[in-house]
């Protein structure tokens, strides 16, 4: 492994190095872990946080999700399940970040994100709020990069323009990884279940996935739908093709297809209105 790969992930998987929520993240996974322990002690541990609350129920009544009418921790809790809330928990300082310093990525993360629940809806797939969140999340390596190498920030930008690379080819030829080997470090290192940890690692790769193929077919396609519409900035802008094994698992056809991307026009408008409020609610 490359000196620097090395150095990235051992940063990475120390988690006081990253811009989490420890006191708050360590009682809900001993929680989450422990059988007996129920919804409602785990709402009133994230309750407590007054902040992160309102970070969560702001996420939850988004268009990604399309409730609309959570109104409690313990209620986002039953709506959207244990490990939903627990990332959104994990991930709302890197939300933060993302809001405020690369607006153009969180807005491409909550259109990925609301596209996934969009297919999963569409194909019937069960757990549609997790695979939502795996869209949500699947880009926090960006994130990471661009906190902890920062100094490599414009020779990766530098080989996506004069180079035409997307910019996990760039990230690759700069760090020896990318941010979806990144993000997948990162989920692994707060303990994410599998179902969510490896769409985000595999997004890019949807055959590097072993037990939940089907979930990263959904954030992959999601990931291209959403570069084809020029929503947000994913960091490059090519459009990558759509993976045949992807494809193929997915069961897609042209027809579905134009369905899934009719349905996600008139939805991105709702997203982009989110946005544009969370945005106007930071500056005020």
């Amino acid at each position: 492994m490359d000196e620097r790969r090395s150095d990235l992930k051992k940063i990475i998987m120390d988690t006081k190095t990253l811009p989490t929520l420890p006191g708050v993240i360590n009682k809900l996974n001993s929680l989450s872990n422990d059988d007996k322990s129920s919804v409602q002690e785990m709402a009133r541990i994230v309750s407590a946080d007054q902040v992160l609350s309102a970070r969560i129920l702001r996420l939850a009544n988004s268009p990604s999700y399309g409730f609309y009418r959570v109104s409690t921790i313990s209620n986002a809790m039953i709506l959207l399940g244990v490990n939903v809330v627990k990332s959104l928990a994990l991930s709302s300082s890197i939300f933060e970040i993302m809001e405020k310093n690369s607006v153009g990525l969180w807005e491409h993360s909550l259109g990925t994100a609301t596209a996934a629940g969009i297919i999963a809806r569409k194909l019937a797939l069960p757990e549609v709020e997790e695979i939502t969140t795996a869209g949500l999340l699947h880009d926090i390596g960006k994130v990471i990069i661009g906190l902890k190498c920062a100094e490599q920030m414009p020779e990766i930008r530098s080989r996506i323009k004069l180079d035409e690379l997307y910019i996990s080819d760039a990230e690759r030829a700069v760090l020896d990884t990318d941010h979806a080997e990144v993000g997948g470090w990162l989920s692994k290192s707060w303990f994410l279940p599998d179902k969510l940890s490896e769409p985000i690692a595999y997004h890019h790769n949807v055959a590097g996935s072993e037990d939940h193929r089907i979930k990263t077919s959904v954030v992959h396609l999601a990931d291209v739908l959403i570069k084809a519409s020029g929503f947000g900035d994913s960091g490059d802008s090519y459009v990558p093709p759509i993976q045949q094994l992807a494809w193929d698992l997915l069961k897609l056809d042209e027809s579905l297809l134009q369905e899934i991307v009719v349905e996600l026009e008139d939805k991105l408008v709702e997203v982009k209105n989110f946005s544009l409020e969370l945005a106007s609610a930071a500056v005020a």
